[in-house]
């Protein structure tokens, strides 16, 4: 088991890619303090983990509240003793994301308070629970769209994610020599039933497969499977990086 007496903090672990992880990283060993502001959903995630033989604990609460993400990590690390790997994967992308040209402030205010000031918090008051372990493993999702420009803008949530993997240079070098490792993972288009909503067009979703070098969307292993070596002993000289999981997209050209 590659997660073996490991405790995990999976921020938006009440579905998508953030469940995923929750279950695939309660089979490698870890146990999981799944975090989430939907107390429902975040709970039926601790079920699942559950019922196939892993530990887990639900801990309800906003990421863009300083004192929820607080009282969430002192309750995961008072049940298991310490926190290993922060995973900060909870993050929004509103329908009225659109150009600055037309956009209410009140949108960039809810996707910057997510995106980025959740996950800030969580390194906050995270941090000083890894070094109090002894040291471990954060990793922030970002976006390949942060990394290039896009004819139907999403501004706040691009310019959030490049915030997330700005902030991830600076934490990675302020705390690598107390034994924390900071890195991000940018995915790419990631085939949810959202995705699939609004590519129901044959067309439209023909010419976002054509951009993409391996031919098809991303499945929420492929993001899962990055997040847990991150969070394995196997990355253990990995400290800063940006790792682009995305096809292809960023390196085509035509």
């Amino acid at each position: 088991m590659r997660l073996k007496d490991k405790v995990v903090f999976i921020t938006g672990a009440g579905g998508g890619m953030g469940r995923e992880a929750a279950i695939r990283f309660a089979a490698e060993g870890a146990k999981i303090i799944a975090n989430d502001i939907r107390g429902d959903a975040v709970e039926e995630t601790v079920e699942v983990i559950k019922g196939k033989g892993g530990e887990a604990i639900a801990v309800p609460g906003d990421v863009a509240r300083e004192a929820d993400v607080k009282k969430a990590i002192e309750i995961g690390e008072g049940t298991f003793g310490k926190i290993d790997v922060l995973y900060n994967n909870a993050g929004i992308m509103p329908d009225e994301d659109a150009s600055v040209l037309d956009m209410d402030e009140a949108i960039w205010d809810r996707v910057f308070a997510v995106n980025v000031k959740g996950v800030a918090f969580c390194c906050k008051y995270g941090i000083p629970a890894l070094i109090r372990a002894g040291g471990g493993s954060v990793i922030n999702v970002a976006s390949f769209v942060a990394l290039m420009g896009c004819t139907v803008p999403q501004d706040a949530y691009t310019a959030s994610k490049g915030a997330v993997i700005a902030l991830t240079r600076s934490l990675a070098v302020q705390f690598g020599r107390k034994g924390v490792r900071v890195n991000a993972i940018s995915p790419g288009p990631i085939l949810t039933p959202l995705l699939e909503k609004l590519f129901t067009d044959p067309e439209k979703r023909a010419l976002r497969l054509n951009r993409i070098p391996l031919g098809r969307f991303g499945k929420p292993m492929d993001v899962v499977n990055v997040a847990l070596f991150l969070a394995s002993d196997e990355s253990g000289w990995i400290n800063g990086a940006n790792i682009v999981v995305d096809g292809g997209i960023t390196v085509y050209y035509f």
